[in-house]
């Protein structure tokens, strides 16, 4: 259940709104990186303190893709940079972490520099950012006080049924579970066409892309990160210029390819970049062309990484 409390905070005063609820005011849409942000972060660790809350825990992390909707350029390292290493190890479902080490992450969020997740603390508390310094606090108490404290600090707290950021709204694309069926069959696969590609997303636009092989299944395995969505492809296709010819005139794809060193790269291209894509791949050894719409993409296999008590808590 989602907390019972919910309340919408920012700095637009309800006064300047229209009869739809449309904000016409002055205010920027933006971050000020400066006093304002500053009673964003102050008012969020009032109702946190208010709740008992002292430890949060990351859910559906995500990196900037290769579209950015933020009102400011998304930054390098994504606004996790002194936060989490440059893997981003820690940074992933279900990571608990401290609540100043949350309030970093919500700055990173108000400045729109790349990263987002819904930080909560199990159905007693929820702190979601949206667009435009929109930011939604949800507790199992009132918090009176963390009320008052933010408009002391001069923002607008309102009360609201839901945040429309509530993971209750969305359904998850996908529930298989990476459990010990799941992997005898992608081994029985192996068996018979030998290799194949596993793609990693450890969060969302993000993912490490490995060759499996009978022999190296185990290995792969053991090195995945917590809660991942693991894709299984077909072998990239040795004809790297046919692979080149084959994309679709209109739209985006993901083309992944094997370089020269073994490693394997993938990257979201539009028609606009064939060029600077075939410059990138010259040399590849193999490659391939994967659609981006769900419908259309056809994978092999493809599960989330369960807990260790086999429990499928990753909202994919």
């Amino acid at each position: 259940m989602p907390p019972a409390f919910v309340h919408r905070i920012t700095k637009y005063d309800p006064a300047d709104r229209d009869e739809h609820g449309n904000y016409t005011g002055a205010e920027d849409t933006v971050s000020d990186h400066g006093l304002v942000e500053a009673a964003y972060l102050a008012a969020i660790a009032a109702f946190a303190e208010a709740s008992g809350i002292d430890r949060l825990e990351i859910r559906e992390p995500a990196v900037s893709g290769f579209v950015h909707f933020g009102g400011e350029p998304p930054v390098a390292g994504h606004g996790l940079a002194g936060l989490f290493p440059p893997d981003l190890t820690g940074y992933h479902d279900g990571a608990e972490i401290s609540l100043p080490v949350a309030l970093e992450l919500v700055r990173a969020m108000l400045r729109d520099q790349g990263a987002w997740c819904r930080l909560e603390a199990g159905d007693s508390f929820a702190v979601h950012v949206g667009w435009d310094q929109y930011v939604y606090v949800g507790s199992d108490r009132p918090c009176l006080d963390a009320v008052a404290r933010a408009r002391e600090l001069g923002l607008f707290p309102e009360s609201v049924t839901t945040s429309p950021y509530a993971v209750e709204l969305e359904e998850p694309d996908v529930t298989e579970v990476a459990d010990a069926d799941f992997w005898a069959r992608v081994r029985t696969m192996l068996a018979s066409c030998r290799t194949a590609l596993l793609q990693e997303a450890y969060v969302r636009n993000a993912a490490r892309w490995h060759r499996l092989t009978e022999e190296n299944l185990d290995a792969v395995r053991a090195g995945l990160g917590p809660r991942a969505l693991l894709t299984v492809w077909p072998e990239l296709t040795p004809d790297v210029g046919a692979v080149l010819a084959s994309l679709p005139e209109e739209g985006s794809v993901e083309f992944v390819w094997e370089a020269q060193d073994g490693t394997i790269a993938h990257a979201i291209v539009d028609d606009t970049e064939y060029q600077e894509l075939a410059a990138l791949v010259a040399g590849a050894k193999a490659a391939s062309a994967l659609p981006l719409y769900l419908d259309e993409r056809h994978p092999l296999f493809c599960a989330v990484l369960p807990d260790s008590d086999g429990v499928l808590r990753a909202r994919w």
